[in-house]
């Protein structure tokens, strides 16, 4: 088959191309495991965590990618959930222990054992991949191939994000960074909080002229004060700026939701601007979202569909993930970005 491969931690100012296409062998699924013949798969910024050396992966090479759309073209022995043909989608979480107090409460993203899916085990930046079928979801027919597989990571943590934010409706959300998650956040709160007002924060005047299209009422840069102090703040970025920045922008007892599995390095030394009266007192909180459980994609991928979100996207071939991985750390971003991998 053929595959984009990550052979090394790279630095992207220095090689532009860090993935390299080869032919592997086709995976043979394990027992409780089936095989995906992949049609698309997103491009997340995880990939530049992991090709950056922030989250990289414990072995190499390794086939990145962890938002994968396909059909089940063989099953494992014990593999009885889907049948050939059946159309799966694969996110973040490849794999659990199952058996740790996280697991039995349905928090798998906290597990010890947790295994993501492209970095830990070989994802979706090619042909075929093998996945335990418990973490396979059904894709609606609502969705083609390319506008569901953002919905399996920028949507899922998106979710998750939106969930420990606590918002009720009529509260108001601000956002910062404005790409594949925050966009279909937008389209969340505007079905399950209609009376719930969204503020935008982006560097990008792209980013927030895109926003206003989606209906947010404000969007600024990054250290613009918006009219009105907010509820909750969700940041998507890799940068710390934005974490300083909004938490001077929430109300007494204000919660931050950092949606980012790890921060980049560049601009740490702004936290030394954080001022305790200004930024944390009055009881404000952060939170860290940390992958995704099971429970997110299922009831992400239902909501999704109910309502239905249609994420915007913008299609590559196979061959040109290395462009669409540049074009992500460029911040040249409107929706999601995804690859077409096979038909």
């Amino acid at each position: 088959m053929k595959a984009m491969v990550l052979n090394r931690i790279w630095n992207l100012k220095e090689n532009h191309t860090p993935l390299q296409m080869v032919e592997l062998a086709d995976p043979v699924p394990k027992a409780g495991e089936i095989l995906i013949k992949v049609s698309t798969c997103g491009v997340c910024h995880t990939e530049l965590d992991e090709i950056e050396g922030r989250t990289p992966p414990p072995r190499f090479p390794m086939v990145l990618g962890h938002q994968v759309v396909g059909r089940v073209e063989a099953r494992g022995s014990d593999a009885t959930q889907y049948r050939s043909g059946d159309r799966v989608g694969v996110g973040w979480i490849f794999s659990s222990c199952g058996d740790c107090e996280y697991c039995r409460k349905g928090e798998e993203n906290l597990c010890e054992g947790f295994e993501a899916t492209g970095r830990d085990a070989p994802g979706g930046y090619a042909e075929y991949m093998c996945v335990p079928e418990r973490t396979a979801f059904g894709i609606p027919d609502t969705f083609s191939d390319a506008q569901a597989a953002p919905l399996l990571c920028a949507g899922a943590i998106g979710y998750r994000s939106l969930r420990l934010t606590d918002l009720t409706d009529g509260q108001r959300l601000g956002l910062t960074g404005f790409g594949a998650s925050a966009h279909l956040v937008l389209k969340m709160v505007q079905h399950r909080y209609p009376r719930s007002q969204v503020f935008v924060f982006a560097r990008s005047p792209r980013e927030r002229d895109f926003a206003m299209e989606l209906g947010a009422v404000w969007a600024g840069d990054t250290e613009a004060v918006p009219p009105v102090r907010l509820d909750s703040i969700i940041d998507t970025t890799p940068a710390w700026k934005p974490v300083v920045e909004a938490l001077k922008n929430l109300k007494p007892a204000g919660r931050l939701v950092i949606n980012a599995i790890r921060k980049e390095a560049r601009d740490q030394e702004y936290l030394l601007k954080l001022d305790y009266p200004e930024h944390l007192w009055l009881e404000k909180e952060i939170k860290s979202v940390a992958n995704v459980a099971i429970r997110d994609l299922k009831e992400f991928i239902a909501l999704a569909a109910e309502i239905p979100i249609k994420p915007e996207v913008q299609e590559f071939e196979l061959e040109a993930a290395n462009q669409a991985l540049m074009e992500l750390k460029e911040r040249k971003i409107r929706g999601a970005k995804v690859l077409n991998i096979s038909s």
